[in-house]
């Protein structure tokens, strides 16, 4: 099942959520740029510099060094991407979800969110392997966020999705519950199966899925009763 689009309108046209896809894919130019020139090791590089590497944050924490480099790649590593496929599918995911959630958040606060969510992403891979040197790169968990709050903020809307029935497929309108929460559970599954491991599961920080959307939803939900008791 792949969502391919939200036909719901939105009050206010988006403005943050393509500033975000354009900027992730200036850094994904940048990045082709890299290994253009310099090859994998260029780009391994690259990715230990600005990537979060948990053991490296962990280092700077306890060394009581907040204004670092270490701590400065939790933001920047959410801009890079390891592939083609890896950014083709998380900007899809935020162009689909981000707009409604940038129109109900306002733009500011919906920057803040992204950020917050982000964060809240990289917290749950770190405290998940703070011994890790393996660097995390990727949008996903911000936009896990993101999915996490229209689960809630917008419960009842349906997705356009493309629905794959054996070597068959359909478009079909999903409910964006039954999509988001059939996601979440998928994320469940393999962090449980990656307890214990010293790696991201098959180069995917579950966790890091896990902890955003628990975070966008809770945030979602706060404004929501912010909202109903105003």
């Amino acid at each position: 099942m792949i969502p391919l689009r939200d036909p719901s309108p939105t009050r206010r046209q988006p403005i943050v959520t393509p500033v975000l896809i354009a900027l992730c894919f200036a850094a994904f130019g940048y990045e082709l740029f890299v290994v253009t020139t310099g090859g994998d090791r260029a780009l391994e590089d690259l990715a230990r510099t600005w990537g979060l590497v948990p053991a490296s944050l962990m280092g700077a924490l306890k060394a009581g060094d907040p204004i670092s480099q270490p701590v400065l790649a939790v933001f920047t590593s959410m801009f890079l991407h390891g592939g083609w496929a890896h950014i083709l599918g998380n900007m899809l995911f935020l162009w689909i979800f981000g707009g409604r959630v940038e129109d109900r958040l306002g733009r500011l606060g919906f920057i803040v969110f992204y950020l917050l969510g982000g964060v809240a992403a990289a917290a749950g891979q770190v405290l998940e392997n703070p011994a890790s040197t393996d660097p995390m790169i990727g949008a996903s968990g911000a936009i896990s966020a993101v999915l996490g709050a229209y689960l809630v903020l917008f419960p009842r809307s349906r997705i356009q999705s493309l629905v794959f029935l054996g070597f068959f497929y359909q478009l079909l309108a999903v409910p964006a519950a039954a999509l988001l929460i059939y996601w979440f559970v998928l994320q469940v599954i393999d962090g449980i199966a990656a307890l214990g491991s010293t790696d991201l599961t098959g180069g995917v920080a579950v966790f890091a899925h896990i902890a955003g959307f628990v975070a966008g939803a809770a945030i979602a939900l706060l404004q929501r009763l912010r909202g109903s008791v105003g």
